[in-house]
């Protein structure tokens, strides 16, 4: 399922080469990007596809997006701006009939904010509030929440979550905690979701978004550089290093190519003739 179709970027210059975040898609002349079931944005570092994954996520207003400010040349909010003048079209239904907005549930998620939940995990001392802190974001009234605190319902739910903790590495962790927050019907930004997991659990992370994409109406936009994902994800892939938004396949990526020679420089360590 289609749900976002294509994106925008202003084409608005401004006159100082360093306002964020004008600057970081200054060179590229064509701004126009259109959306598969699956969508790569692969690059370097300082590439722009994290930059561009936020700028998305405000411009939509997904849950998960992050404010950015630009003090430093005055009091104009150039971020606002920026996002202001960014369009979008949304997609359309099997009837062929255009949304009329984003699903709900569609959310922007960051790889710190998977490893932020970890370390909630992790430390005891902030079990209770992070738990309580997560109930309220998901609507739970002030009498509601002054029932939980201290219930056994709560103490059993923390009990469970320390279990999961000591069962499984960060890497199983998150590979968990990712696949808690796809749901069916909605869109995903994803920001380097590959952070701490292991090439096995990257693949079967890839796995999973590509049966939700396929069979239960998900559309994915993500932002890596990983060749387990890259190679394993059904996807269109744009690479932030080229000129402008153009399409690349996998193999032709320069980090791809490393891991290519890396281990084909290597090739007869692993067939034992070294």
């Amino acid at each position: 399922m289609i749900h976002l179709s294509s994106f925008h970027l202003t084409e608005r210059e401004v006159a100082n080469p360093n306002i964020y975040p004008y600057h970081v898609f200054a060179k590229k002349e064509d701004r126009h990007i259109r959306f598969d079931h699956i969508t790569i944005f692969y690059g370097g570092n300082a590439s722009g596809k994290s930059t561009l994954l936020n700028i998305m996520a405000n411009t939509l207003g997904l849950e998960g997006k992050e404010y950015a400010t630009c003090n430093k040349y005055g009091r104009e909010r150039y971020f606002e701006r920026f996002i202001r003048e960014c369009s979008y079209v949304l997609g359309e239904d099997e009837e062929g009939n255009s949304y009329q907005s984003i699903p709900v549930g569609s959310r922007y998620v960051k790889s710190e904010d998977i490893l932020y939940e970890i370390k909630k995990i992790q430390q005891e001392t902030v079990l209770q509030e992070g738990y309580i802190y997560e109930q309220v974001r998901k609507g739970m009234s002030k009498q509601q929440k002054e029932e939980l605190t201290g219930s056994k319902k709560m103490w059993n739910e923390i009990e469970i979550l320390k279990f999961a903790q000591e069962k499984y590495s960060n890497g199983e962790t998150t590979l968990q905690m990712l696949l808690d927050y796809l749901r069916p019907d909605a869109l995903y930004l994803l920001d380097e979701p590959e952070v701490s997991l292991s090439p096995t659990n990257q693949v079967l992370l890839a796995q999973e978004i590509n049966t939700l994409a396929r069979f239960l109406n998900c559309q994915f936009i993500i932002s890596t550089h990983s060749p387990f994902l890259l190679g394993t994800l059904n996807a269109r892939i744009y690479n932030l290093d080229g000129r402008d938004f153009d399409t690349v396949t996998w193999t032709e990526l320069e980090n791809v190519l490393f891991y290519y020679k890396f281990f084909k420089d290597r090739e007869k360590e692993f067939k034992g003739e070294i």
